[in-house]
């Protein structure tokens, strides 16, 4: 796979809000759904992948939630490269991923999220 792969839940307004936006940043990756993708082939937990947006790199490792966004910045050029890199630094990473589960948990009630994008507890 020469880009990496972003995955966004297609029943989620937010996700797919977020998923347009993305590119604007000038990252350099492909996007699909959760759903249209073979998920088993590309090595993504099904699970997870509709609580935490998974990221599959060019070289098949997959990262999901605040690691994923974190690695998709760093494809793209500064700001957003050490953007990428700040996220998942010591001391930064558990702050990040507590935010990233946060927005998780929340994004029905976010711009673009619907009853839809409600993730299941």
């Amino acid at each position: 796979m020469p880009r990496g792969l972003m995955l966004n839940d297609a029943d989620c307004g937010f996700c797919m809000r977020t998923a347009r936006l993305v590119p604007r940043l000038g990252v350099d990756v492909d996007a699909s759904t959760v759903q249209a993708a073979d998920l088993a082939a590309l090595g993504v937990d099904p699970v997870r992948a509709v609580v935490e947006m998974p990221y599959v790199h060019p070289d098949g490792r997959v990262d999901y939630g605040h690691r994923a966004f974190a690695a998709i910045l760093r494809t793209g050029p500064l700001p957003w490269r050490a953007v990428g890199r700040v996220m998942t630094a010591p001391g930064v990473d558990a702050v990040a991923r507590r935010t990233y589960a946060w927005v998780a948990a929340n994004r029905h009630r976010l711009p673009g999220g619907t009853a839809a994008c409600e993730l299941q507890q």
